[in-house]
């Protein structure tokens, strides 16, 4: 009988392999400066929490692409989100040790990166396409017709980056898709999209909220004027103002703004994460209030990521072009500012009540933890 290979640490993790990889385009490392070493290793690490981040992202989207999503699963996905935030926490840090980089030794060997780009990174383009961020949202990198153009080789024929975004690209539904379609059937007042006067049950909910956020109006107007109103004017300016808010609770609860074709569908979309997150002290409700807050937590903590590498760039090159051949910081600005996919969770936080002001739940033991 074969003995089994026993293992040891440097084989198991490929220690050798792993520290041969840093020569850049080089032959060797002895000809890369420390610091070119230094970004080399840095950008590695990076995409080794990106593989990570993906990993936990469809682990996340297969959970919730279940027509069924077991109650007794949302711990696990609570967990995957809690560490793609992490991951990205920990590569913000990174860019500490590349501002210990002065201008001048970066430009040293700058000039061996052109065309190359870290918006050529394919597995961060897999991290937006997992999460939901519509091609339609996304900022023109440089005179590409798609993105897609920039992950080519350089002579303009399909690279694996490119062929490895494409396979994503077919990998659906996303995971905004999947939990979009979880949170759709929350029951609402015990109420599901599959029980009979569903609508007319939502419809209702959604009109005491409302009603909610007029008498919150009311209430923040009156401490306004007493606070802030010296003239008229003052006081007319301050109800334009809240009355103004009043209107867009009007038109995110209602889904004014989406198309007449999935009105309904984003409205009661609304009211079920406003429904949760109102009420998740309720047994069945407390781990989708837990998923909400991780989704956020997750998307900022790429934003600031995005945002920590921009200020990174400017700090280091300015706001020259990129090498790729972006607009460099202004690019990676707009892209910290727009790349917005979980847009319904956000827009909730401007409009949830004070508890007093939230309507009542009609049966909360329905919301229990026996409830079949």
């Amino acid at each position: 009988m074969e003995r089994p290979r026993l293992a040891n640490y440097w084989d198991y993790i490929r220690v050798e392999q792993l520290l041969g990889l840093q020569t850049g385009i080089a032959a060797s490392e002895r000809e890369l400066s420390d610091d070119e070493v230094r970004f080399v290793v840095i950008h590695q690490i990076d995409e080794l929490w990106f593989k990570l981040v993906i990993r936990e992202l469809v682990t996340a989207r297969d959970l919730f692409a279940r027509p069924r999503v077991p109650e007794d699963a949302l711990a696990g996905a609570v967990n995957a989100l809690k560490r793609v935030t992490i991951c990205f926490e920990l590569a913000a840090q990174h860019f500490r040790l590349m501002e210990t980089m002065r201008t001048q030794d970066y430009l040293e060997f700058r000039d061996k990166l052109t065309p190359a780009s870290g918006f050529q990174s394919a597995q961060m383009r897999e991290i937006e396409i997992l999460l939901g961020l519509p091609d339609a949202d996304r900022i023109p990198f440089g005179n590409e017709a798609s993105y897609l153009d920039a992950l080519n080789s350089p002579d303009g024929t399909p690279s694996p980056a490119r062929s490895r975004v494409e396979r994503r690209l077919r990998d659906l539904p996303s995971l905004k898709t999947a939990v979009d379609g979880w949170l759709l059937r929350t029951p609402i007042q015990g109420s599901t999209p599959a029980d009979p006067g569903d609508e007319a049950v939502v419809a209702a909910w959604t009109a005491r909220y409302l009603a909610g956020h007029e008498a919150l109006c009311e209430r923040a107007l009156q401490h306004a004027v007493r606070a802030q109103a010296l003239t008229a004017a003052d006081e007319q300016r301050l109800r334009a103002r809240h009355h103004g808010q009043l209107q867009i609770a009007r038109r995110h609860l209602l889904a004014e703004d989406a198309p007449a074709a999935t009105r309904a569908q984003t409205a009661r979309l609304r009211s079920a994460i406003l429904f949760i997150d109102s009420n998740r002290a309720l047994p069945l409700l407390s781990w989708p209030g837990q998923i909400i807050d991780g989704l956020i937590e997750c998307e900022q903590a790429m934003l600031a990521f995005r945002q920590r590498h921009a200020r990174m760039v400017e700090r280091v090159i300015g706001r020259r072009v990129g090498t790729g051949g972006s607009d460099g910081v202004a690019y990676l600005d707009q892209t910290a500012l727009k790349y917005r996919v979980f847009t319904e969770i956000w827009a909730a936080r401007t409009l949830l009540l004070p508890k007093d002001l939230c309507p009542p739940v009609a049966d909360p033991a329905w919301y229990g933890l026996n409830h079949a």
